[in-house]
């Protein structure tokens, strides 16, 4: 028959952690190569020049992302909303809006120290304004890297993760949803 819900809410993460580290690399190779032809262009110095290259290399990367963050948010949100006690579900989704945060002082904190560290000695940074003389394709991979890091934490706390006694005996005896158990099932669209 199947699961109820489809895919469990840690796969639907790990899935989504995976899909970003794909989407980075490829944003890399897109971007190498669109560097690398206003570099033959000629265009190497003018950062306003238009290049002979289609928007259109951009939709597989930012259709992975989509997809990406489809995947892990729908399954944090899962996660949250049936690992929590009914009275802890809206700690679990402040708790989600706060690593959104994080990972926005994070991604701040990382772009500054990559533009420091790489724009040292008079070299040209990586995240320079002119898209043709920086390397942003670098900074994707470093991204890339951080975010298989990030998939390989992840695994460990997948791991090192125990639901509580009371939603293994739930699961195990097949409880319905009713407004005596602790935990609830997440609605069913059919």
């Amino acid at each position: 028959m199947g699961k109820q819900n489809g895919l469990s809410s840690k796969f639907r993460m790990g899935m989504g952690l995976v899909i970003s580290c794909i989407a980075m690399a490829v944003s890399a190779l897109v971007e190498t190569r669109r560097r690398e032809l206003a570099i033959r262009q000629g265009l190497g110095d003018d950062p306003n020049a238009a290049l002979d290259m289609s928007a259109m290399w951009l939709v597989p990367q930012y259709a992975l992302l989509g997809l990406a963050e489809a995947l892990f948010s729908i399954g944090q949100m899962e996660f949250f909303y049936t690992q929590f006690p009914k009275s802890m579900t809206s700690i679990g989704m402040a708790i989600s809006t706060l690593g959104l945060a994080v990972s926005s002082l994070v991604g701040s904190f990382l772009v500054n120290t990559v533009n420091f560290a790489t724009s040292r000695e008079g070299n040209v940074s990586w995240l320079d304004s002119n898209l043709n003389k920086g390397h942003v394709d670098y900074y994707y991979w470093l991204i890339t890297f951080l975010g298989f890091l990030n998939f390989v934490y992840f695994l460990i706390c997948c791991r090192a993760y125990k639901p509580n006694e009371k939603e293994i005996t739930r699961l195990v005896a097949g409880e319905e949803n009713n407004e005596e158990s602790e935990y609830r099932d997440l609605p069913n669209s059919a």
